[in-house]
Formats: C-alpha cells, sequence, structure tokens
C-alpha cells in the first residue's frame, strides 16, 4: 500500500515539473518544439483556451502579512484526448495556443504509453533550455559581484 502512494506521490511530482516547464516556456518555443515532433493537435476541448484575471498576492519581506498586489492576465484551457485523457493548463498572458498545447501535453503525458514521447521530444528541451537561461542570468550577476574587504594597518 506504500508503496502505491509513493508512485502516486513520484508521478504527481514528475507530473507538476512537467507543467512548470509549460508554463515557463515561451509560445514560440513551445509551437516549434511541437511541430518538430510531430505530436497530434487534435483534442476535445472542455474548456477554453479562456482568457481572464487573477489576483496576485505578495508578502513585505517574504514573511509579512499578505497583501493583494495587483491582477495578471492568465489563460487556462481543459481538453479530453483519444484514450479519455483530461489535461489543464494554465499560462501567463493571452497566448491561447500555449495554453490549449500546454492542456493536450498533459493529457498525453498522463497517458503511460505516450508519456515518454512528450518528455522526451517536448518537456526535456524546454528544461534544458530554461536550465541554459538560468546559468546564464547567473553568469551575467555573477560578473556584477563586487567583494568589500577591510585591510588592517599594523598601527593599531
Amino acid at each position: 500500500m506504500k508503496t502505491d502512494r509513493r508512485h502516486e506521490k513520484e508521478e504527481a511530482l514528475a507530473r507538476k515539473a512537467a507543467m512548470a516547464a509549460l508554463a515557463d516556456a515561451p509560445g514560440e518555443t513551445l509551437k516549434a518544439l511541437w511541430d518538430e515532433a510531430g505530436l497530434p493537435r487534435d483534442a476535445q476541448r472542455l474548456r477554453g483556451p479562456e482568457t481572464g484575471l487573477v489576483t496576485v498576492r505578495g508578502r513585505i519581506g517574504g514573511g509579512g502579512a499578505p497583501f493583494n498586489f495587483g491582477e495578471a492576465t492568465v489563460t487556462r484551457a481543459t481538453v479530453r484526448v483519444e484514450g479519455g485523457s483530461v489535461g489543464h493548463a494554465y499560462a501567463l498572458g493571452r497566448d491561447k495556443e500555449k495554453a490549449l498545447l500546454s492542456a493536450i501535453a498533459d493529457a498525453l503525458w498522463q497517458d503511460a504509453s505516450r508519456r515518454n514521447d512528450i518528455e522526451t521530444k517536448i518537456i526535456a528541451p524546454l528544461q534544458a533550455a530554461q536550465a541554459e537561461a538560468d546559468e546564464r542570468r547567473r553568469a551575467e550577476t555573477a560578473a556584477t559581484k563586487v567583494d568589500f574587504f577591510t585591510m588592517v594597518r599594523g598601527e593599531d
């Protein structure tokens, strides 16, 4: 029984990581990878894609009382693919095609027979590109680092 729960938890974490990669990806990159992979775009649309607003909450210093910071535009979609898997996706902005492709990817990812295709052709390249961008940003930030030091004079 514990192994079933552990497997479900590991699968949920893997799905969460896949959805994070899809959400962080630029729409054009996702569309290009999708076309290159030759994956199906046909799915029954259950909801959307539709665009709306969500309230963004913040905290001062990361630990203060939460407050409403503002609103952000979000596009969501829910689809059902052949085989019955239902996929959901939310994406910042108004890119309806990105939200739709992300929802299809989520539904296909849930199908064990298609998961490997989604992981290798879509998710892995997106994660690699995001890791490269993060590393480039870290290198640019490190280049501006200033080390302050104090010299001690022998007179004291």
